[in-house]
Parts: structure tokens; C-alpha cells; sequence
């Protein structure tokens, strides 16, 4: 049979799983058997193709268990079509492999007659502006990936002691992490946030947070929906100054509805005059919240005894130009903020995962056409390693579904040669067995899930999750 070899990378677990081909069977039985190897994210199954997912940690699901925040339970919510996905008898999960260590991507394009390149953007863009090493200054993935339980940031223990935190960035992530160091204790020890996370925040010292980007409120990058939950986020009240909202209202006729109603939830938020029961809510908060807008990070400012983040120095801009080309140009006039936490929320960026790989460092990304990986036949790619860290889980998923049909549709025309046979996951299990390298199976991380679902349930959790590699694969092998 033939065999694709899907890498599951760790950070991205999307894709339309187990749905029908939308071209329709008839247009799927054309094709010879194939093995498709996927590192890593979903894929239709066509009808005569076994897919295999390898995946670096021991569990699956990549940024839907370790990206999205722990009190957006509706959204993890897909981990289900996943799961039916991954019980399908045609497709294998591979846990604990290292793609480019434990096996070279040569070796799987040796095995399998495709192989799906889905590894996500692990990498942090720096700030690259003095004293972004000083204690106190965290990426906003490692902080996100700390209360989010990846094994590889459970030892971050961020420092909460200051009263104010400082995040660089206005898209979803920045709010997220807004969002959880200032929503109540109550609401979070409902989710599957870990506990270390949950106690760190329970005696945290942090009672503002300001959320700073370089442009203006007509620039802002998060959706209504994070919005709205930061408006109404219990026991915080909005401040943010009226002289930057100066004119939005006035353009709100010409923008497309998205923005103007997200526009128009930012002016009620930072402007107008709220209501009585708004107002008493605002009063009894003792914590806050704001945007900050035409500022750019110039350099965190040293404690005293020059180790930890006491500050942060913003250079002013204004805005030049018109529509999507306006940019932001520095006055030359700087202000100085009062901080001991500065989170940089400026976006990730995916590394190269493999010698053999074409890789674009400029851009971050494999160069394709279409998820068709340039100069290297039967690989292709999908997700943000495509095409950069940009959209939300609906934007990936369908950038899957894109990169499916292109592999699907090259089967059908010909250009990839499934004719030949080839070994598949058989080929590879052996290369790992001789390199001591012994693989987690989807019924073994169902082991690890009724575990951490039986600890969750004692202390009123969804689950809690295991931080360790190490007792992932013990509860895995038991």
C-alpha cells in the first residue's frame, strides 16, 4: 500500500478529521492505494490511503491542548472530531518520535510516499531592544505554555509580586494572557489550567494590566470576541486614554463590519459614559485593564540591582498613510512605565526542523506552492509552517483542508508516484526499535487522558493535566 507520513509537531493539531473527500467517492476511488505520513495535523481520508501522525510529545492535539486558554473549553470542543479521526482504522498516531532526531525526514519520504510537513511555529519573534533578558520579561508562548501545562515551560515560575504588567501586542494571545492574570481564581480552578499555574495566581500580586501595540485602535488585532470577554471579565473595569480614540468615531461609516463592530465595542469600552449597573460593577473592581496604542517598545528598564524588569521605556508614534498601508512613524518623544512583568505578545515564528527541509529563515516559513513543498517532491506542508503565524484554528484548518486536496489531486494527476511500494510506519518502527526509541500509540495516550481526567475530577477540574514526558510514558506503558 501506498504510504503518507503526516509529522504531528507538537504545536498545531488541525484539520477537517475523518470528514468525507468533498470531491466525492467516486473521485477518491480513482486513486492507488497510498501512505500518507503527517507531521503533524489532519487530513480527509481518502478511501484507499493510510495516514500516520508522529508527534514529538507523547500526547496529541498540539496548540488546542497547549495553546488555546484554559477557559475556552467550547473551542477545545474539536479534540473530539480529532479523537474519531485518530480511532480511524486507517490512520496511526506515533507519540514520543523527534522528526529531524529520533528519524530524519529523508527517512520518512524513504518510507512513505508523502510526507506532510505541520510542525507549527515554535519559535518566539524577539523584541530585540535592551533588557528584554532580565528577570521578569517572558515570551508570551512560554507564558502561555506554562499555565497551559507543555512539559517544556512547567518550570517558567514567572514572578507575579508587581502590581503592574506590561504585554507587547494587541492580537488574541496578548488578551488571553491578560485575561488570566486577572480573572478570578473561582472562575479558573473550574478549568484545566494547571494547578502550579492556579496557585501562582491565587497569590498574585498583579492588579493592572496594559496591553500596548505600536499602531492605533483602528489596528487593534484581536477579535470582538476576545474583546467583549475582557470588557466583561468580572472584578475589572477598562482604563484607557480618551485622547488616543480621538477621530475613530468618525470613521466608523467607512470601515467593513468586523472592524466597526469591533470598533464600536473598543469606543464603548474606553469613551462612553456607562450605565448605572455598569458603573457600580466598574466602582467595586479592583482590578484593570487597558489598551495603549501608538507606542513602541525601546528598552526594559533594570531594578536597582540590575536583574529584574522595574520598567519599561515606550518610544510615541503617529500614524502615516491611508487603509491597510498606514504605518507607524516615531515622534522622538518616549514615556516611561512603571512595570515588574513585561510579556512580549509580537508573534512566534516556525524553525527549521530538518537539514534536508527547503526553509526560508527570512520569512520563517517552507517555501511551497499550494503546500507543495518547492524543489522536493512528495513533501508538502500545512498550518503556520506554510504560511506564517496568522489566523485563528478555523484559518488553519482550512489551510489543512488546501494542502489535502493539493496532495490528493497530485495523486490523481499522476505528479506523485504511488505506484511503488512502500514500508510506511513498518520501515520506520524498526529504524526507532535500533535507536531505543519506543513510540506512544493513540490507545496509550488514552491511558494518559483517563488519568489525567480521574485527577481533574477530584479536585473539580476538567482534568489535570501531567507536566512530565517522563510520567507520560510510565502511565502510557502501564
Amino acid at each position: 500500500r501506498s504510504k503518507t507520513c503526516w509529522r504531528y509537531g507538537g504545536t498545531h493539531w488541525y484539520a477537517g478529521l475523518g470528514n468525507a473527500n468533498p470531491q466525492g467517492p467516486d473521485w477518491c476511488h480513482t486513486f492507488a492505494p497510498a501512505n500518507i505520513c503527517l507531521v503533524h495535523t489532519g487530513m480527509f481520508l481518502s478511501v484507499n490511503v493510510q495516514v500516520d501522525i508522529y508527534e514529538r510529545l507523547p500526547v496529541p492535539f498540539g496548540l488546542v491542548r497547549f495553546g488555546v486558554a484554559p477557559d475556552h473549553p467550547e473551542v477545545k470542543n474539536v479534540i473530539n472530531t480529532f479523537t474519531q479521526t485518530a480511532q480511524h482504522a486507517r490512520c496511526s498516531f506515533h507519540g514520543n518520535v523527534r522528526v529531524g532526531k529520533d528519524v530524519t525526514v529523508e527517512e520518512l519520504q524513504e518510507a512513505y510516499h508523502a510526507v506532510v510537513l505541520s510542525y507549527g511555529a515554535e519559535g518566539n519573534r524577539t523584541m530585540g531592544v535592551p533588557g528584554e533578558d532580565l528577570a521578569g520579561v517572558y515570551s508570551a508562548k512560554d507564558f502561555v505554555g506554562w499555565y497551559n501545562g507543555l512539559p517544556r515551560n512547567s518550570e517558567l515560575r514567572p514572578d507575579l509580586s508587581c502590581e503592574t504588567a506590561v504585554i507587547l501586542g494587541q492580537g488574541n494571545v496578548a488578551l488571553d494572557v491578560a485575561r488570566i492574570l486577572l480573572s478570578p481564581v473561582d472562575i479558573l480552578k473550574k478549568t484545566d489550567i494547571t494547578q502550579h499555574a492556579l496557585d501562582a495566581l491565587a497569590e498574585s500580586s498583579v492588579r493592572r494590566v496594559l496591553i500596548v501595540g505600536r499602531r492605533g485602535p483602528l489596528q487593534v488585532a484581536c477579535t470582538i470576541k476576545e474583546l467583549r470577554e475582557m470588557v466583561n471579565l468580572p472584578g475589572t473595569r477598562p482604563e484607557m486614554e480618551a485622547s488616543e480614540f480621538e477621530g475613530i468615531a468618525e470613521t466608523l461609516k467607512s470601515l467593513a463590519r468586523p472592524r466597526k463592530r469591533l470598533t464600536e465595542l473598543l469606543l464603548k469600552a474606553a469613551i462612553e459614559t456607562p450605565g448605572e449597573e455598569e458603573l457600580e460593577r466598574r466602582n467595586r473592581a479592583e482590578r484593570a485593564w487597558g489598551f495603549r496604542f501608538l507606542r513602541k517598545p525601546l528598552e526594559v528598564l533594570p531594578s536597582t540591582d540590575l536583574i529584574r524588569a522595574a520598567g519599561i521605556r515606550l518610544a510615541v508614534n503617529r500614524l502615516e498613510g491611508d487603509g491597510e498601508g498606514v504605518r507607524a512613524v516615531a515622534t522622538g518623544e518616549v514615556e516611561d512605565v512603571e512595570c515588574g512583568l513585561v510579556i512580549s505578545s509580537i508573534g512566534y515564528k516556525s524553525l527549521l526542523i530538518d537539514p534536508a527541509v527547503p526553509f526560508d529563515a527570512r520569512k520563517a516559513i517552507i517555501p511551497n506552492t499550494m503546500g507543495r513543498v518547492q524543489q522536493t517532491a512528495g513533501l508538502y506542508c500545512s498550518g503556520w509552517v506554510k504560511r506564517g503565524p496568522t489566523g485563528v484554528i478555523a484559518t488553519t484548518m482550512n489551510d489543512s483542508f488546501d494542502t489535502a486536496r493539493t496532495l490528493l489531486q497530485d495523486i490523481g494527476k499522476g505528479t506523485l508516484d504511488v505506484s511503488t511500494v512502500k514500508p510506511g510506519s513498518q520501515g520506520v518502527s524498526t529504524l526507532l526499535e535500533k535507536r531505543g526509541v519506543k513510540p506512544v500509540s493513540f490507545s496509550d495516550w488514552e491511558k494518559i487522558d483517563s488519568e489525567e481526567t480521574r485527577r481533574g475530577e477530584i479536585k473539580g477540574k476538567p482534568r489535570e493535566k501531567m507536566l512530565d514526558v517522563g510520567e507520560m510514558l510510565q502511565v502510557a506503558r502501564a
